[in-house]
């Protein structure tokens, strides 16, 4: 079996980098690996038609916690 590669650069082979990992005064230090694209495959969401039930259903909710709040105001200003 063959040993798994690490996408980061080896710390002896990388230049700049002092002694323990650190890099000298006004130096870069050397960039991150990245990868291009999910690593795994993305869970499907919800069809579009779910999608705009949970916004009317949210809207609803603020459209009544709203008007609750302006009634008691109003209430409160009699």
């Amino acid at each position: 079996m063959s040993q798994p590669t690490s996408p980061d650069p080896d710390p002896a082979t990388t230049p700049g980098l002092e002694s323990g990992g650190g890099v000298a005064p006004g130096d870069t230090p050397p960039g991150e690996s990245s990868t291009s694209g999910a690593s795994d495959r993305q869970p499907r969401t919800g069809s579009r038609g779910a999608n705009w039930m949970a916004y009317v259903i949210i809207g609803l909710v603020v459209v009544f916690a709203a008007l609750f709040f302006v009634g008691y105001a109003i209430g409160l200003a009699d």
